[in-house]
């Protein structure tokens, strides 16, 4: 294999790898993991806002090797090809190329992507207190629906009414449990009279 040869076949692994990585990442499509941890002082720490949940980008991950990997072999072939450059200086060249794509990726998910992610705490997802509207009307003894707002979006959870008296849609009503998947509520009203 020439060194032409070489830097297109890591161009060309590169680029696959990496379009792998990018429609998994939309298609949560996995392939396996590769976790490696060379030294606790490379990792980026960003603190959330949101419960003190901390996340960590290691320099060195998948995602940084296989851009490294493509702007290598593509840097090494156009050098190769057109620049006239003896093999050590090629390289050279290539692998500061390399150095310098895969340090570009990690600046960005380290300053850019990484500081707005945090796990959620039990507190935000809690479901009890929250005040919903009947989505699906709750039958006598049976089971609806209701939509409420959490966490800035729409969620919508099966329904049972505490008092098993049916509640009609449309109803605003407070969920007062939340068991097994089913948000025990009773009417908003009752609740307000009673807080009264």
């Amino acid at each position: 294999m020439t060194w032409e040869g070489f830097y297109l076949f890591c161009f060309a692994l590169g680029l696959c790898l990496s379009a792998i990585a990018f429609v998994g990442g939309f298609s949560h499509f996995h392939i396996g993991h590769m976790h490696l941890h060379l030294a606790k002082a490379g990792h980026v720490h960003s603190s959330a806002g949101h419960g003190g949940s901390s996340n960590s980008v290691s320099p060195i991950n998948g995602f940084t090797l296989v851009i490294f990997l493509c702007w290598f072999g593509g840097a090494g072939y156009l050098l190769e090809r057109y620049g006239g450059f003896v093999v050590p200086v090629v390289l050279l060249l290539s692998t500061i190329a390399g150095i310098a794509g895969a340090t570009a990726l990690f600046w960005f998910m380290a300053h850019v992507l990484a500081p707005h992610e945090h796990a959620l705490t039990a507190e935000e997802t809690a479901t009890l207190g929250m005040v919903g509207r009947v989505s699906g009307a709750i039958r006598d003894h049976g089971t609806g629906e209701i939509l409420f707002s959490q966490n800035g979006s729409r969620r919508f959870a099966a329904a049972r009414s505490e008092n098993g008296l049916p509640i009609p849609r449309d109803t605003e009503v407070v969920v007062m449990r939340y068991e097994q998947g089913i948000a025990w509520v009773r009417r908003w009203d009752e609740v307000a009279d009673e807080l009264k």
